[in-house]
């Protein structure tokens, strides 16, 4: 079992407390070609070249490969059975030693409110949000667990998928999406939060994500 990091925005934080939020889906880093043959999740050894200068299989690794052998991706996000603890946004108590216990009781969370620069806090925060790029392993309190990967176009998202992204209903036939409309389809909800996330047209360039399914199994 591998435990690797990964980071998630305050708004899909909150969804993975509450239950909402099973999936979630990532780019690729580096794209297929455009010829490129049927594509295969599963483990397989890169090619390495060996100090003599010839190529070697390498040391078997979880990613997605086209089914002629001839391009490879290893996923970032390890493979089922693997465990990924959330980065969020963060702030800790000053003078704390970083890693003891109370610095992780003293550590508050953009995604569960408060405010680090409040003066009536009764201990000094830094007075602004940490950035979830450093936040350390000893500060993370979620923990999921991989159950599936698999890759797909990023428009083929079906309506259940979608759901599982954690996308906001506010009623039994309608989703809201991060720019405040209001859809019938939570697809359309979950293509404001891809592109929220992702940046405006990335939705339209529909580029291979990483699908990856996970159950939230604590600190």
């Amino acid at each position: 079992m591998t435990e690797l990091p990964i980071l998630f925005s305050a708004p899909m934080v909150r969804a993975l407390l509450a239950g909402t939020k099973t999936q979630t889906r990532r780019a690729l880093k580096s794209q297929p070609p455009e010829d490129h043959s049927r594509l295969v999740c599963g483990p397989y050894s890169p090619t390495v070249i060996d100090r003599h200068g010839e190529e070697q299989p390498g040391a078997e690794v979880f990613g997605v490969t086209t089914d002629d052998g001839d391009w490879g991706l290893r996923c970032p996000y390890g493979g089922p059975g693997d465990r990924l603890w959330v980065r969020e946004t963060w702030a800790t108590r000053q003078g704390c030693e970083a890693g003891s216990d109370k610095a992780k009781h003293y550590t508050m969370y953009r995604a569960s409110g408060g405010d680090p620069a409040d003066p009536m806090n009764w201990h000094d925060y830094g007075g602004k949000w940490r950035s979830p790029i450093f936040m350390p392993r000893w500060a993370s309190r979620l923990t999921i667990e991989v159950v599936g990967v698999r890759v797909e176009r990023v428009q083929d998202i079906s309506e259940t998928d979608a759901i599982a992204e954690g996308v906001t209903k506010i009623d039994p036939a309608a989703w809201v999406g991060t720019k405040g409309n209001f859809y019938s389809d939570p697809r359309l909800a979950y293509r404001d939060l891809y592109e929220s996330i992702n940046g405006a047209g990335s939705w339209d360039k529909n580029p291979y994500v990483w699908v990856v399914e996970f159950r939230r199994i604590g600190a």
